[in-house]
């Protein structure tokens, strides 16, 4: 990014610019934008515009390909084996309707604003910019690493579909470097710089790539469906193959399904990338809900299918937790080997179709992110004749490529989850927010303690509910919040009324999904390891450093070019006021 005269121009400058730190952090970081300037002089900066040419069935496809990856291949059987049992079923099915909710809080910002931001743009005009750089921060570091793992994975599954040790065959060991960054995965590589040239030539390209790819991973998948339910035997659903080990469908109690499904919802992370998508769709109104709330239905009856196939065809205890498919019909007969190496060939189509979708979502974030001007502008720009963000792209093709090329698949996955869990959450508050806020007219305090109170009711819950002891008091504390929540939550609804209702698309039952969605994710997020916590923290404090020494200033730059423009309550208002007119417009 150029600074003519700005806060980068020399070291004098810059050192001018710490100095007047406090003044450009009370300035900017607190600001808001809206959707008028999202949609309008903002997106703009991009040069060009990217192509709607999208319907409700591409991002259908979308949404199925960025969630069936392989992560069901392996989820599944530890979720059964050592969570929830035969039950594992109603564990997908809950997270499935978590997923499901925080799909409605999504689309509803998406309908509102169709802009490739996702949940960066959604945060950035509720909460403020300095929000929205964590939370579109965390994003793009999230897909970044998963994709990472993704494509070292496909190195593995697509061995195990040749019969081929992808470890000692394909990998390169290089004796010097820490074990973890030792194995060098030249496939994976390849893969994701494929993909990127994929990407960068035309989405609706990617988008047909998408739905072929797609397409024959359900067909592997219905594939392994039929052959569970053919070959498997329903008393596996209640009789474990140890006496001694608890019997029945739910094994591990009605706890057991929630920590069951703490666990499989990695599995359905990457309907969030459709939302990126918004910008080039061509009936928002319409095809935004069909293709985010559709898609997910459709995920979430497979994996039900799948772990109800996985169920029949081994009991609970003798599930493999790491290959559970793959092993379960090994231990059929020696007949049915050869379903392996079909298991290992659909998922390899499954984490193509992933990454595709996420290397998409991740290059529209930061390409957003880039038009904010909290990061170098070069990353918003759209080339002119693919109508795609090729800077963005190809930077993040090139990071994600380096990291796969060195990086373990357990050292990586134990770096994802708790970033997309906590951007999933400041979603669905920032739905209820801009709700029942409008800037100007309405006092935001009454929603703040709401939102808080909530927060903490349910951090409570979710405290006691992992760490709490086993017994009657911890079931009356566990009452006592549940109660304390809902009250909560109905005092709100009837004390506070709504400042502004959807004219197109709106989550229903306004606040009550919402919150049940905030509920679900501060859940999830308890069953994360402190450990993971602890790097969240450290990569946290590293955010909030580069905003300090770079964003806030580059930010202020771009408001006194008058890129971006400072919000005073006057123009949030009038911006407010001519929203619906440009919606209208445009769809």
């Amino acid at each position: 990014m150029e600074h003519h005269g700005s806060s980068f121009s020399s070291f004098r400058s810059y050192i001018h610019a710490l100095s007047d730190l406090p003044n450009r952090l009370l300035r900017r970081a607190g600001c808001i934008s809206t959707s008028f300037e999202e949609t309008g002089n903002i997106r703009s900066r991009s040069a060009a515009d990217f192509r709607k040419n999208l319907r409700w069935y591409d991002l259908i496809c979308f949404g199925i390909g960025g969630m069936v990856g392989a992560g069901v291949f392996v989820t599944s059987g530890t979720a059964s084996h050592e969570k929830a049992g035969p039950a594992v079923i109603l564990s997908y099915a809950v997270a499935g309707l978590c997923a499901l909710l925080s799909a409605f809080c999504y689309t509803e910002f998406a309908v509102h604003m169709p802009v490739a931001g996702g949940a960066f743009s959604y945060i950035r005009v509720t909460f403020g910019e300095f929000t929205a750089f964590l939370v579109g921060a965390n994003l793009v570091m999230d897909y970044v690493l998963s994709n990472a793992a993704a494509a070292r994975s496909f190195t593995t599954y697509l061995g195990t579909a040749i019969g081929v040790s992808a470890e000692s065959k394909w990998r390169i060991t290089v004796s010097f470097l820490p074990k973890g960054f030792n194995q060098i995965d030249i496939i994976a590589v390849l893969i994701i710089l494929i993909l990127t040239l994929i990407i960068c030539y035309s989405t609706r390209e990617s988008s047909v790539l998408n739905m072929i790819l797609t397409a024959v991973h359900i067909l592997f998948i219905l594939f392994v469906i039929t052959m569970g339910f053919w070959k498997g035997d329903t008393k596996n659903f209640t009789e474990p193959s140890d006496p001694n080990r608890p019997g029945g469908f739910f094994p591990f109690g009605v706890p057991g399904v929630f920590n069951g499904a703490a666990l499989v919802y990695v599995s359905y992370i990457g309907y969030d990338a459709v939302s990126t998508l918004a910008e080039e769709v061509k009936n928002p109104v319409t095809d935004i809900p069909v293709g985010v709330s559709g898609s997910v239905v459709l995920v979430t009856i497979l994996y039900c299918l799948m772990a109800a196939s996985m169920s029949m065809l081994l009991p609970y205890d003798l599930i493999n937790p790491e290959s559970p498919f793959t092993y379960a019909f090994m231990e059929k007969s020696d007949e049915f080997n050869w379903v392996s190496n079909v298991i290992g060939v659909g998922a390899s189509f499954g984490i193509l179709t992933s990454l595709l979708v996420a290397m998409l979502g991740q290059a529209r974030y930061i390409c957003v992110i880039g038009r904010s001007g909290v990061v170098p502008t070069w990353f918003a720009k759209i080339h002119a004749k693919t109508a795609t963000p090729v800077n963005a792209s190809v930077f993040l093709g090139i990071f994600t490529a380096t990291i796969a090329l060195f990086t373990e698949l357990n050292v990586l996955l134990n770096l994802v989850s708790i970033g997309t869990l906590f951007v999933f959450l400041m979603v669905s508050n920032a739905v209820i927010y801009r709700r029942y806020v409008s800037v100007g007219t309405t006092s935001p305090w009454p929603t703040f303690s709401f939102l808080l109170s909530f927060s903490f009711t349910c951090i409570m819950f979710t405290i006691l509910w992992w760490l709490g002891p086993p017994g009657k008091p911890k079931g009356y504390m566990l009452g006592s919040c549940s109660i304390i929540a809902v009250v909560l939550v109905q005092l709100f609804s009837h004390m506070v009324p709504q400042a502004r209702k959807p004219d197109f698309w709106g989550v229903p039952f306004m606040p009550w999904i919402p919150c049940v969605s905030i509920f679900l994710n501060i859940f999830l997020l308890g069953n994360i390891d402190v450990s993971s916590y602890v790097r969240f923290g450290f990569f946290s404090i590293v955010l909030v450093l580069v905003y300090v020494l770079y964003s806030v200033h580059s930010s202020f730059d771009s408001e006194e070019e008058g890129s971006v423009c400072p919000k005073s309550v006057e123009m949030v208002k009038e911006s407010l006021d001519i929203e619906i007119l440009t919606l209208k417009v445009q769809c």
